[in-house]
């Protein structure tokens, strides 16, 4: 799938199935809201904590997708095409950081 494709598809969802688009500011708070639910995860799984019993069968990948969701919703109802930006995006970092990383020291010493 695209990520235009994406975006009309949950553009046809948010309009079938879940009525109409939550107000920005409400999908900024979500999107806030499964971004912490990703770092939950990973500060467990990855980090020093540990999970709790109510833990044990959380889904990274389905809170990635969640984050992409509200993500989506974000830039339907701001009109911004993900696939440009995206590209732009990347032909910044291939020009701006184009040696950037290579040439940081702390990066190199691992």
């Amino acid at each position: 799938m695209t990520l235009k494709e994406a975006q009309n598809r949950v553009d046809q969802w948010i309009n079938t199935t879940g009525v109409r688009y939550f107000d920005e500011l409400t999908n900024m708070a979500l999107l806030t809201e499964e971004v912490g639910e990703v770092a939950r995860i990973i500060a467990r799984k990855y980090g020093e904590q540990s999970f709790k019993k109510s833990d044990e069968d959380v889904d990274l990948a389905d809170e990635f997708a969640d984050v992409l969701f509200v993500l989506i919703c974000l830039a339907n109802q701001t009109g911004v095409d993900l696939t440009g930006a995206f590209e732009k995006n990347l032909e910044k970092k291939e020009t701006r950081d184009k040696y950037r990383h290579k040439n940081n020291k702390k990066l190199n010493n691992k």
